[in-house]
């Protein structure tokens, strides 16, 4: 089969088009004939070994410390079951599913096993391929975090990052719980973040959000760019502040968390089972949640999608047809 395969740390030019074995499923295991995947920004860092400080001894035991061990990136992918293990009872032959392959990685194939139990699920029947491959990481964070807030009906809820991956999401699912959104990104992403759901947006460029003398319940960091100290001076003194880049907490963040009742919860890997996924699916289709695109590539252009994505300006998801 084909894979997009690197061999060493470094810029987009190193992933490259190869002739690779093609996996034969286990017992509890799926084979997925994969139709999409996508560029995350987890892509970009495990390609080019650019991981926050804190992430950097775990990273490497996991990554390979003079080269890749995983020679194949790919974190989300859509497709249809190509066959299945004996023992696999909740899929069949032909049935269309999305997943994240976060543990394993992979997904920049033209096939995948993937466990039975493990984050896979049925694909929105009224979605594509790669609508659907944009969903299993940024959409599953952006729950997974908002959960862990206990997020309830009216309160407000501040997103910092509205047009990345997981914060288009937050803005979306935000809105499902009945919560009354503000959205920060960029003036060029202003008007599409609205188009989400977002109640109000304000553009980083031209204001401080912490300067307008709003409370937020909870404040969702999604891009680990705004001031804690800013967000602490929005965040009402039982709120919840979420940032889904940072491991372990600072100095400031330890002396919040023991002199003040906010709570503060860090980047955490939310659990690897499909029951996210399944939530999800149901929400999108009963059309309370979209796909958020921004380009498509083919799969032989993988090198000019990571390129595109390693600048940070990406609006939700990149996207991979493989063919």
């Amino acid at each position: 089969m084909k894979a997009i395969v690197y061999t060493k740390y470094g810029p987009p030019d190193v992933l490259q088009l190869k002739e690779v074995e093609k996996p034969i499923p286990k017992e509890n295991e799926i084979l997925v004939k994969i139709k999409a995947t996508t560029v995350t920004v987890a892509d970009i860092r495990s390609r080019s070994f650019t991981v926050p400080r804190a992430y950097w001894l775990p990273a490497r035991i996991t990554l390979g410390f003079r080269q890749p061990k995983k020679e194949i990136l790919g974190m989300e992918l859509a497709g249809k079951v190509e066959s299945v293990g004996k023992n696999v009872k909740r899929f069949k032959e032909g049935d269309q599913v999305f997943a994240a392959s976060l543990v394993g990685f992979g997904a920049y194939a033209e096939y995948k096993c993937l466990p039975e139990d493990g984050p896979v699920s049925i694909k929105p029947t009224n979605i594509t391929y790669e609508e659907a491959a944009a969903i299993p990481i940024g959409a599953r964070t952006a729950l997974f975090f908002l959960r862990k807030a206990n997020i309830q009906s009216g309160q407000k809820v501040l997103v910092y990052g509205a047009s990345g991956s997981v914060g288009s999401y937050a803005v979306q699912i935000a809105k499902y719980f009945g919560a009354n959104v503000t959205g920060v990104c960029s003036t060029s992403n202003i008007e599409w973040v609205k188009s989400l759901g977002a109640n109000q947006v304000i553009d980083y460029t031209t204001e401080d959000f912490s300067s307008k003398g709003e409370a937020y319940d909870v404040i969702l960091e999604a891009v680990d760019k705004s001031s804690f100290s800013a967000c602490m001076k929005s965040l009402k003194k039982d709120g919840t502040y979420l940032n889904v880049t940072v491991p372990l907490p600072g100095a400031r963040m330890l002396w919040t968390k023991l002199t003040s009742s906010k709570k503060l919860i860090l980047s955490r890997n939310s659990p690897e089972t499909s029951e996210a996924l399944d939530f999800l699916k149901e929400l999108i289709e009963a059309g309370k949640l979209k796909a958020v695109i921004d380009r498509s590539y083919t799969f032989e252009e993988i090198v000019e999608a990571h390129s595109y994505v390693e600048k940070g300006h990406k609006k939700g998801n990149v996207v991979i047809t493989v063919p």
